[in-house]
Protein backbone atom coordinates (compact mmCIF):
# COMPACT_ATOMS: atom_id res chain seq x y z
CA UNK A 1 0.00 0.00 0.00
CA UNK A 2 1.55 3.32 -1.14
CA UNK A 3 0.36 6.99 -0.83
CA UNK A 4 0.73 9.35 -3.76
CA UNK A 5 3.09 6.44 -5.18
CA UNK A 6 5.77 7.02 -3.38
CA UNK A 7 8.26 4.60 -1.32
CA UNK A 8 9.56 4.60 2.38
CA UNK A 9 12.16 7.26 3.43
CA UNK A 10 13.02 5.05 6.46
CA UNK A 11 14.02 1.50 6.24
CA UNK A 12 13.76 0.46 9.39
CA UNK A 13 11.93 2.05 12.24
CA UNK A 14 11.49 1.28 15.74
CA UNK A 15 7.06 2.19 16.94
CA UNK A 16 6.92 2.56 20.23
CA UNK A 17 3.15 2.09 21.23
CA UNK A 18 1.61 2.48 24.90
CA UNK A 19 -0.38 -0.35 26.45
CA UNK A 20 -2.98 2.14 26.78
CA UNK A 21 -3.21 1.57 22.67
CA UNK A 22 -4.31 -1.83 23.31
CA UNK A 23 -7.13 -0.41 25.69
CA UNK A 24 -9.01 0.95 23.15
CA UNK A 25 -12.16 2.99 24.49
CA UNK A 26 -11.39 1.68 27.80
CA UNK A 27 -8.93 2.38 30.27
CA UNK A 28 -7.80 -1.09 31.09
CA UNK A 29 -7.07 -4.05 29.64
CA UNK A 30 -6.83 -5.60 25.69
CA UNK A 31 -9.11 -4.71 23.43
CA UNK A 32 -8.56 -7.30 20.52
CA UNK A 33 -10.59 -4.99 18.25
CA UNK A 34 -7.83 -1.83 19.15
CA UNK A 35 -5.08 -4.95 18.44
CA UNK A 36 -6.67 -5.88 15.45
CA UNK A 37 -6.44 -2.10 14.19
CA UNK A 38 -3.11 -1.69 15.63
CA UNK A 39 -2.19 -4.59 13.10
CA UNK A 40 -3.51 -2.99 10.24
CA UNK A 41 -1.53 0.01 10.54
CA UNK A 42 1.76 -2.13 11.16
CA UNK A 43 0.51 -4.31 7.92
CA UNK A 44 0.29 -1.20 6.03
CA UNK A 45 3.85 0.22 6.45
CA UNK A 46 5.28 -3.50 6.75
CA UNK A 47 3.75 -3.82 3.11
CA UNK A 48 6.00 -1.04 1.82
CA UNK A 49 8.98 -2.69 2.25
CA UNK A 50 9.81 -1.54 5.88
CA UNK A 51 11.30 -3.30 8.36
CA UNK A 52 9.57 -2.98 11.78
CA UNK A 53 10.24 -3.57 15.45
CA UNK A 54 7.65 -2.20 18.03
CA UNK A 55 8.27 -1.65 21.66
CA UNK A 56 5.29 -1.52 23.67
CA UNK A 57 4.19 -0.65 27.20
CA UNK A 58 1.64 -2.09 29.88
CA UNK A 59 0.06 0.26 31.41
CA UNK A 60 -3.37 -0.72 30.37
CA UNK A 61 -2.97 -3.63 32.38
CA UNK A 62 -0.46 -2.83 35.49
CA UNK A 63 1.05 0.64 36.36
CA UNK A 64 4.21 0.35 38.45
CA UNK A 65 3.60 3.74 40.31
CA UNK A 66 0.29 2.69 41.88
CA UNK A 67 1.88 -0.08 43.29
CA UNK A 68 4.76 1.86 44.89
CA UNK A 69 2.20 4.52 46.49
CA UNK A 70 1.23 2.08 48.08
CA UNK A 71 4.07 0.61 49.43
CA UNK A 72 5.10 -1.78 47.09
CA UNK A 73 9.00 -2.09 46.04
CA UNK A 74 10.13 0.10 42.94
CA UNK A 75 11.78 -3.21 42.03
CA UNK A 76 8.79 -5.73 41.89
CA UNK A 77 6.37 -3.13 40.54
CA UNK A 78 8.84 -2.43 37.75
CA UNK A 79 9.12 -5.67 36.76
CA UNK A 80 5.36 -6.38 37.24
CA UNK A 81 5.00 -3.76 34.43
CA UNK A 82 7.95 -5.73 32.51
CA UNK A 83 5.68 -8.73 32.18
CA UNK A 84 2.55 -6.65 31.86
CA UNK A 85 4.65 -5.84 28.24
CA UNK A 86 4.79 -9.46 27.55
CA UNK A 87 0.91 -10.23 27.70
CA UNK A 88 0.38 -7.14 25.37
CA UNK A 89 3.18 -8.28 22.91
CA UNK A 90 1.63 -11.41 22.32
CA UNK A 91 -1.94 -9.52 22.22
CA UNK A 92 -0.04 -8.25 19.59
CA UNK A 93 1.61 -10.56 17.79
CA UNK A 94 -1.42 -12.91 17.49
CA UNK A 95 -3.64 -9.29 15.45
CA UNK A 96 -0.24 -9.48 13.00
CA UNK A 97 -0.16 -13.53 12.54
CA UNK A 98 -3.79 -13.70 11.51
CA UNK A 99 -3.46 -10.84 8.81
CA UNK A 100 -0.44 -13.53 7.36
CA UNK A 101 2.49 -10.95 8.76
CA UNK A 102 4.40 -12.81 10.13
CA UNK A 103 5.80 -11.91 14.03
CA UNK A 104 8.54 -12.77 16.84
CA UNK A 105 7.73 -11.58 20.13
CA UNK A 106 11.24 -11.28 22.07
CA UNK A 107 11.68 -10.15 25.55
CA UNK A 108 14.50 -8.86 28.22
CA UNK A 109 12.70 -10.99 30.71
CA UNK A 110 12.74 -14.77 29.72
CA UNK A 111 9.95 -16.31 29.14
CA UNK A 112 11.14 -19.28 26.94
CA UNK A 113 8.14 -20.87 26.46
CA UNK A 114 5.97 -18.12 24.95
CA UNK A 115 8.58 -15.95 23.90
CA UNK A 116 12.31 -15.66 22.35
CA UNK A 117 14.66 -14.13 24.65
CA UNK A 118 16.03 -10.66 23.41
CA UNK A 119 18.95 -10.76 21.29
CA UNK A 120 20.42 -8.20 19.31
CA UNK A 121 21.60 -9.42 16.49
CA UNK A 122 18.41 -11.81 16.24
CA UNK A 123 16.18 -9.07 16.25
CA UNK A 124 18.19 -7.78 13.44
CA UNK A 125 17.95 -11.05 11.35
CA UNK A 126 14.54 -11.27 11.78
CA UNK A 127 14.21 -7.92 10.58
CA UNK A 128 16.07 -8.16 7.25
CA UNK A 129 13.94 -11.85 6.61
CA UNK A 130 10.53 -9.41 6.44
CA UNK A 131 9.38 -10.29 10.07
CA UNK A 132 8.37 -7.85 12.42
CA UNK A 133 9.60 -8.01 16.15
CA UNK A 134 7.69 -7.14 19.21
CA UNK A 135 10.35 -6.45 21.92
CA UNK A 136 8.65 -6.53 25.40
CA UNK A 137 9.95 -6.47 28.98
CA UNK A 138 11.38 -3.00 28.70
CA UNK A 139 15.30 -2.87 29.41
CA UNK A 140 14.91 -6.18 31.83
CA UNK A 141 15.56 -3.59 34.35
CA UNK A 142 13.62 -1.94 37.09
CA UNK A 143 13.59 1.85 37.03
CA UNK A 144 13.34 2.42 33.19
CA UNK A 145 10.76 3.62 31.00
CA UNK A 146 9.40 1.46 28.04
CA UNK A 147 10.38 4.99 26.35
CA UNK A 148 14.27 3.82 27.31
CA UNK A 149 13.78 0.64 26.04
CA UNK A 150 12.62 1.71 22.70
CA UNK A 151 15.37 4.10 22.75
CA UNK A 152 17.60 1.55 23.36
CA UNK A 153 16.69 -1.00 20.82
CA UNK A 154 16.70 1.65 18.39
CA UNK A 155 20.60 1.94 18.92
CA UNK A 156 20.86 -1.96 19.32
CA UNK A 157 19.27 -2.41 16.14
CA UNK A 158 20.69 0.21 14.14
CA UNK A 159 17.04 1.44 13.04
CA UNK A 160 16.62 4.90 11.18
CA UNK A 161 13.71 6.90 13.43
CA UNK A 162 11.69 6.11 16.69
CA UNK A 163 7.96 7.05 16.11
CA UNK A 164 6.39 7.41 18.83
CA UNK A 165 2.52 6.51 18.81
CA UNK A 166 0.37 8.99 20.74
CA UNK A 167 -2.82 10.30 20.43
CA UNK A 168 -2.22 14.00 19.20
CA UNK A 169 -0.73 14.67 15.76
CA UNK A 170 2.85 15.75 16.98
CA UNK A 171 4.60 18.63 19.80
CA UNK A 172 2.53 21.98 20.20
CA UNK A 173 3.51 25.11 21.95
CA UNK A 174 0.74 24.47 24.79
CA UNK A 175 -1.92 21.65 25.34
CA UNK A 176 -4.08 22.04 22.58
CA UNK A 177 -7.22 20.54 24.54
CA UNK A 178 -6.64 23.56 27.12
CA UNK A 179 -5.29 26.47 25.06
CA UNK A 180 -7.07 27.00 21.31
CA UNK A 181 -3.97 29.17 20.39
CA UNK A 182 -1.70 26.47 20.74
CA UNK A 183 0.47 25.62 17.46
CA UNK A 184 2.01 22.59 16.13
CA UNK A 185 5.53 22.55 15.46
CA UNK A 186 6.87 20.23 12.35
CA UNK A 187 10.00 20.36 13.32
CA UNK A 188 12.29 20.43 15.99
CA UNK A 189 15.70 20.46 17.49
CA UNK A 190 16.78 18.38 20.50
CA UNK A 191 17.89 21.69 22.01
CA UNK A 192 14.41 23.28 21.28
CA UNK A 193 12.47 20.88 23.07
CA UNK A 194 14.58 20.75 25.84
CA UNK A 195 14.88 24.60 25.96
CA UNK A 196 10.36 24.45 25.74
CA UNK A 197 10.65 21.87 28.12
CA UNK A 198 8.29 20.04 25.63
CA UNK A 199 6.99 16.74 26.82
CA UNK A 200 8.48 14.12 24.43
CA UNK A 201 9.71 11.64 26.16
CA UNK A 202 11.16 10.73 29.60
CA UNK A 203 14.73 12.26 30.38
CA UNK A 204 16.68 9.55 29.96
CA UNK A 205 14.80 8.24 26.85
CA UNK A 206 15.19 11.45 25.11
CA UNK A 207 19.00 12.05 26.12
CA UNK A 208 19.91 9.04 24.34
CA UNK A 209 17.94 9.81 21.83
CA UNK A 210 20.20 13.26 21.47
CA UNK A 211 23.58 11.91 22.33
CA UNK A 212 23.63 9.26 19.80
CA UNK A 213 21.62 11.41 16.74
CA UNK A 214 18.69 9.14 16.84
CA UNK A 215 15.38 11.05 15.24
CA UNK A 216 11.59 10.87 17.34
CA UNK A 217 8.80 11.54 15.02
CA UNK A 218 5.34 12.08 17.17
CA UNK A 219 2.52 11.58 15.50
CA UNK A 220 -1.66 10.64 15.93
CA UNK A 221 -1.22 6.97 15.37
CA UNK A 222 -4.82 6.90 15.11
CA UNK A 223 -5.25 9.44 12.40
CA UNK A 224 -6.03 8.05 9.26
CA UNK A 225 -2.44 6.85 7.00
CA UNK A 226 -0.15 9.17 8.89
CA UNK A 227 2.06 6.58 9.83
CA UNK A 228 2.50 5.41 6.76
CA UNK A 229 3.05 9.42 5.67
CA UNK A 230 5.37 9.19 8.15
CA UNK A 231 7.71 6.71 6.77
CA UNK A 232 7.37 8.05 3.66
CA UNK A 233 9.11 11.26 5.06
CA UNK A 234 5.94 13.45 4.85
CA UNK A 235 6.68 15.42 8.21
CA UNK A 236 3.62 17.10 7.55
CA UNK A 237 1.31 14.50 10.02
CA UNK A 238 3.34 15.13 12.92
CA UNK A 239 6.62 16.49 14.64
CA UNK A 240 9.91 15.40 13.16
CA UNK A 241 12.95 16.08 16.37
CA UNK A 242 16.37 15.54 14.74
CA UNK A 243 19.79 17.08 15.44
Amino acid sequence: MMVNGSGPMYKRIVLKLSGESLAGSGSFGIDTHAADEIARKVKAVHDLGVEVAIVIGGGNLWRGQIGVTRGMSQSTADHMGMIATVMNGLALQDALERLAVTTRVQTAVQMNTVAEPYIRLRAIRHLEKGRVVIIAGGTGNPYFTTDTAAALRAMEIDADIVIKATKVNGVYSADPHKDPTATRFETLTFQQVLDGRYEVMDMTAFTLCQEHGMPIMVLNFWSDEALIHAVQGNHDVGTLISG
